[in-house]
């Protein structure tokens, strides 16, 4: 069993940046795949960016790439979400996941392990 969780969130207003932190514990070695959801109020939990690991590669939805960095400390089993230029179409509460494949995944279904999430607010 992999526990995860995340600290964080917070407002910021529209251009701002934050840095997500994802703890993980337990049974750390059966996990090969972090990644970084997000589920605004009334819409579906959508993928963010996922990384890889052990090898570090890592893949990132489109409407991230370029203002999201997501990273790994793996001597502190932590994952990070840098964000910069926040638009208020970021708000949103942010959960990290652990999954067992091999590959980059960016389906929520094979994560199996979440945490309880942490807001985002971006104001204007």
């Amino acid at each position: 069993q992999v526990h995860v969780a995340e600290s964080g969130g917070g407002l910021v207003q529209a251009g701002g940046s934050l840095r997500l932190s994802c703890v993980v514990a337990g049974r750390t070695y059966s996990w090969n795949v972090m990644g970084w959801f997000r589920q605004a109020s009334g819409k579906e939990r959508e993928f963010v960016a996922a990384i890889n690991w052990l090898g570090g590669g890592t893949t990132y939805a489109d409407s991230q790439q370029g203002r999201f960095t997501i990273s790994r400390d793996n001597a502190k089993n932590t994952l990070y979400l840098q964000m910069s230029s926040l638009k208020i179409e970021d708000t949103a509460v942010y959960y990290c996941a652990a999954s067992r494949r091999m590959g980059l995944t960016t389906t929520p279904a094979d994560f199996g392990s979440w945490g309880q999430g942490t807001q985002v607010t971006v104001s204007s």
